[in-house]
Formats: structure tokens, sequence, C-alpha cells
């Protein structure tokens, strides 16, 4: 039963200690945009000329 005085105390503590991580994250923008980098890598980038790339090969 003695422990339980301990381990209160440290449970809040931790508690306190992880909101604070979670206030700097949000404030820092660890947040702000979630969907951005899932969707940036699905877009293609434009297709290459064809003309370049036969300048590019030897005759």
């Amino acid at each position: 039963m003695d422990v339980i005085f301990g381990l209160i105390p440290a449970m809040i503590i931790m508690g306190l200690v992880g909101v604070l991580i979670f206030f700097w994250a949000v404030k820092n923008g660890q947040y702000d945009d979630m969907e951005g980098p899932a969707h940036r890598i699905l877009d293609d980038d434009d297709m290459p000329d064809k003309k370049n790339d036969a300048d590019r090969l030897p005759k």
C-alpha cells in the first residue's frame, strides 16, 4: 500500500509531461498538415519531352 503513494504522483507527473509535449508539438506545427505528404507522393510529375530524349541518344 505504501507503493501507491509514490506511484500516484509519478503518474501525474508523467501525464503532465505528456500533455506539455503534445502542446509543444502543436505549437511548433507538427500537426498542421497531416494529409499533404500522403497526397503529394501520389502526384506524378509532368511527362518528359520525347524531343529531349532523342537529343541525348548517341548517333
